[in-house]
């Protein structure tokens, strides 16, 4: 079994929809990337791929590259899924947690799940999503960006 840690942050903008975990929130606001900035998914990808020793999302789609200008973080996910079948590994469980003050995600929280199980060819009852506030501290407190965090385990 291998386990691994991942970590995003993206700032709330003008302009863009707001995507987390492959699911449009409606939302005055939305996260500011090179591609959808799903902090959600990428947060899964980072662990995804330190499970396994293959580095983060900017190693394997690097912002520079224009291929990836504006593609869903889901198309990238399934990317990583595919690397780690050809690695022999399959994913045990997630546990994810959204950091944002606004908007309220209970009731798209099991969307989420539905959306990254699919994507990655498991069971929603091996992914787990939460969503949190700061309670007005820091920068996602003051609506100035979301955080994500998740871990994976790898069989």
């Amino acid at each position: 079994m291998r386990i691994g840690f991942g970590y995003d942050v993206h700032r709330l903008v003008d302009g863009p929809p707001l995507v987390l975990g492959g699911v449009a929130v409606p939302y005055q606001r939305g996260l500011k990337g090179h591609s959808d900035a799903d902090v959600l998914v990428h947060a899964v990808m980072d662990a995804l791929l330190g499970a396994v020793g293959e580095g983060d999302i900017g190693a394997h789609f690097p912002d520079t590259d224009p291929e990836y200008k504006g593609i869903a973080s889901t198309d990238l996910l399934y990317r990583v899924g595919s690397l780690l079948a050809r690695k022999g590994y399959t994913v045990g469980n997630i546990d994810a947690t959204v950091v944002a003050e606004k908007p309220i995600l209970a009731e798209y929280l099991p969307r989420m799940r539905q959306t990254i199980a699919r994507v990655l060819g498991i069971s929603s009852g091996q992914v787990n999503v939460k969503a949190t506030t700061t309670e007005g501290l820091g920068f996602c407190g003051r609506g100035e960006g979301m955080a994500a965090y998740a871990v994976a385990l790898l069989e």
